[in-house]
């Protein structure tokens, strides 16, 4: 993916964006098992109470607090209660213990303040609830007072434990609050006084008649309210990540696909060897798909994985620092799982990749060769061999999905494992009072999210190297040299241009070949002139009007138009001045009318009809109802060999070039046909260079020129008689067709 990261700039600010609202829904997902704890152990376990500070008080209560209070604790605390007097309308429907009395009430208090009375206050309420509880159960006074230090069956009959404990010395009191501070710092710290104080204050609301299940229900309701708001959040974030990433994706693919196939477009006849048409559609099509979903997966999991692992492990220890050991557990099973599966299924992401490139080339053969098949009788033995082909991509792509199944499976293995060692040893510690229900159950939460963190980190991990692959392999295309360039100066064709050609000493070689194909080719073509080229199969024909219009670049020598050396010129200025037909005839989809403005798309419609006549296409074409609107299919399959041809000389021909190549573009043609075409070119392009290859000699035969190529050296040049004189080679060939030619 390295190669291919300058894709990824455009959308930074994407990405970015994507990144930020990832740290919003991490943070969303990461609070929810906050206040699910909250509602447990507040909102369930409290009655709703959420504070050791109780809004209002009895005046029992508050004079029995004072006897675990310093003089100034106590100072600081009844300076911010009132007393409300009995019968006061205006707190009796919330308080009705006043309508038998007083009662005191909290004022409103800044968070400080708050604070400091939570910190007084928590104590002495616990151990006011804890006495109250233990004179009406001696058992409970015995959990209290462990060590007997305390014995309530020692009072008098009918004392109140609060009015013997005023009349204590002050040793006696001081042991009895020292006793009570170990029992409530072996509850499990700090936050336990605040959770045992909080139950105090829901029986003191109890006392003065509070509707507590008001209070229960709007603490659940608020909190929910606030839980429901952060999904939202948390949905929102999620959707629009899920969209940025998309658009991310998509646009990387777009770019790419559109890079690619422009880097194809410009592709020679050198870089074309390097591929196979079947990867090259392959490249542009599966690859880029892998790409693509591999990068919305990126964008969406990449960040959100670490983020969410590394704040589910910091929130877990918060709720409990002693099960630590049950995330590393999991982790490390779930890990090593991943590194057994990577191992055995990321070798055959490469090979997939190669496969479906056999495939697309065995079906491709076979589309293309359909007829070849059937006139042979070749179907079984194709179906097999796309078969065989087929059969190794599925089992392959089978295996690995069966090594990927296995996953799922084990994943939930480890998370139930996970849950059950986490309420296995959770439950003990709620037990002993170091832990709370609702902390458990966070605990667990956090636990599951460590555990799909890494999941989806490694899941990224393992589909990355396909994606990997698939990256490598359009980097390929697109760092492909290309060796047909425009010049970084580029001359231009004088304004009186004229279409002489010249080959001055040409050699060439293909790519990663040992020899040249052409050798010292020389030859001068004055404007207006007919040239045909001749030779043997295999001679050198195509590739030396290939290298008029720079399809190959010459190895040695120089190739010169209107006297100005071709590789000093544009290729679009050049080409424009080349009117083109080649080997094989290829038709594009759509209209008669859209093929042959494939040449000059400003054509009208006098021009269109003067080319197909030209090519003697007229007939045939006039003849279809829909004429020039008449359909063609993919590839031109609606027409015969013979009107493939004759249509593909007429797109040429509507171009009006002052160079013409008709590479073997009449091999289809039957002689009548090919005579009356000759005739008209001769008439139509007077002023234009003409050249022609064929195996035909009646096609070339009255030509101006006509070369004669042997395995890549030029044997022979003039007109046809003088080398039915000069070149024993053109005269073996003449002289075999002229007979045939004669009987037809």
């Amino acid at each position: 993916m390295r190669r291919i990261l300058k894709y990824f700039k455009p959308f930074s600010l994407l990405l970015i964006a994507a990144v930020a609202l990832l740290f919003v829904q991490a943070s969303a997902d990461l609070a929810l098992p906050d206040y699910m704890a909250d509602i447990v152990n507040i909102g369930i376990q409290q009655g709703g109470v959420d504070s050791p500070l109780p809004t209002a008080m009895s005046p029992k209560t508050f004079e029995r607090i004072s006897i675990f209070m310093t003089a100034e604790e106590y100072a600081d605390v009844q300076a911010q209660y009132t007393l409300i007097e009995s019968g006061d309308s205006a707190y009796l429907a919330e308080y009705p213990a006043l309508a038998d009395g007083a009662i005191y009430l909290l004022q409103n208090v800044d968070d400080e303040t708050r604070a400091s009375l939570e910190a007084i206050l928590s104590k002495p309420l616990l151990m006011v609830f804890g006495l109250e509880q233990a004179s009406q159960s001696p058992e409970s006074a015995a959990m209290l007072f462990p060590d007997g230090g305390f014995d309530l069956a020692k009072l008098p009959p009918g004392m109140d434990i609060f009015d013997a404990m005023k009349m204590m010395p002050a040793e006696k009191m001081t042991e009895i609050s020292t006793a009570l501070d170990e029992r409530f710092s072996a509850l499990g710290g700090e936050k336990a006084i605040r959770q045992a104080a909080s139950r105090a204050v829901l029986a003191e609301y109890e006392t003065l008649g509070m509707d507590t299940e008001s209070i229960q229900r709007g603490y659940i309701l608020h909190v929910g309210g606030i839980m429901l708001l952060i999904s939202l959040i948390s949905a929102f974030a999620s959707i629009t990540v899920g969209l940025f990433g998309a658009k991310i994706a998509a646009g990387v693919a777009r770019d790419l696909r559109r890079d690619l196939y422009e880097r194809v477009m410009h592709f020679s006849g050198a870089e074309f060897s390097r591929f196979s048409t079947a990867s090259l559609i392959t490249r542009s099509t599966n690859d880029i798909t892998q790409i693509q979903t591999v990068t919305a997966m990126f964008v969406r999991l990449m960040f959100f994985a670490p983020i969410i692992g590394a704040g589910a492990i910091i929130h877990a220890l918060d709720k409990s620092t002693s099960m630590w050991w049950i995330i590393v557990l999991a982790v490390v099973l779930l890990l090593s799982m991943i590194g057994t599966i990577f191992s055995i299924a990321v070798p055959k992401f490469k090979l997939i990749q190669k496969l479906i490139d056999r495939l697309n080339l065995v079906a491709r053969e076979n589309l293309v060769g359909m007829m070849v098949v059937r006139a042979f009788g070749r179907e079984k033995h194709e179906e097999k061999r796309f078969d065989t082909a087929n059969v190794e991509l599925t089992d392959t792509n089978l295996f690995v999905n069966r090594v990927f199944v296995v996953i799922m499976p084990f994943m939930m293995l480890i998370m139930n494992g996970a849950t059950m060692l986490i309420i296995w040893v959770g439950a003990h510690q709620v037990a002993q009072a170091q832990m709370q229900v609702g902390d458990m159950m966070a605990f667990m939460q956090y636990a599951m999210q460590v555990v799909f963190a890494f999941m989806m980190l490694s899941m990224l991990f393992i589909t990355f190297p396909r994606a990997d692959v698939s990256a490598n392999r359009v980097a390929d295309i697109l760092e492909t040299p290309i060796t047909i360039f425009d010049p970084e100066n580029p001359k231009h064709f004088p304004a009186d241009f004229k279409p002489t050609i010249e080959f001055r000493h040409v050699a060439t070689r293909y790519p990663e070949a040992e020899d040249d194909v052409l050798h010292e080719i020389s030859f001068n073509v004055a404007a207006g002139q007919t040239v045909g080229i001749m030779g043997t199969t295999g001679s050198g024909k195509s590739t030396v009007v290939d290298l008029i219009p720079r399809f190959f670049d010459v190895t040695d020598g120089q190739v010169l138009i209107s006297g100005v050396d071709i590789r000093d010129v544009s290729l679009g200025e050049l080409r424009d001045k080349i009117g083109y037909v080649p080997q094989k005839s290829n038709l594009f989809t759509g209209t008669v009318e859209s093929n042959l403005h494939f040449a000059n798309e400003e054509a009208d419609e006098a021009l269109l009809n003067l080319a197909l006549g030209i090519a003697q296409a007229d007939d045939f074409v006039s003849d279809n109802a829909e004429g020039m609107q008449a359909e063609v299919s993919q590839g031109g399959i609606n027409f015969s060999g013979g009107q493939k041809q004759r249509l593909t000389i007429a797109r040429a021909l509507v171009k009006k070039a002052p160079i013409y190549i008709f590479d073997d573009s009449f091999s289809a043609l039957d002689y009548k046909t090919d005579a009356r075409l000759r005739h008209a070119l001769l008439e139509e392009l007077g002023d234009s260079t003409v050249f022609i290859v064929s195996q035909r000699i009646a096609t070339i035969k009255n030509a101006d020129k006509i070369l004669v190529l042997d395995q890549g050296r030029m044997i022979g040049e003039g007109t046809h008689q003088e080398l039915m004189q000069s070149c024993d080679v053109y005269r073996e060939i003449a002289l075999s067709q002229l007979k045939q030619e004669a009987l037809a």
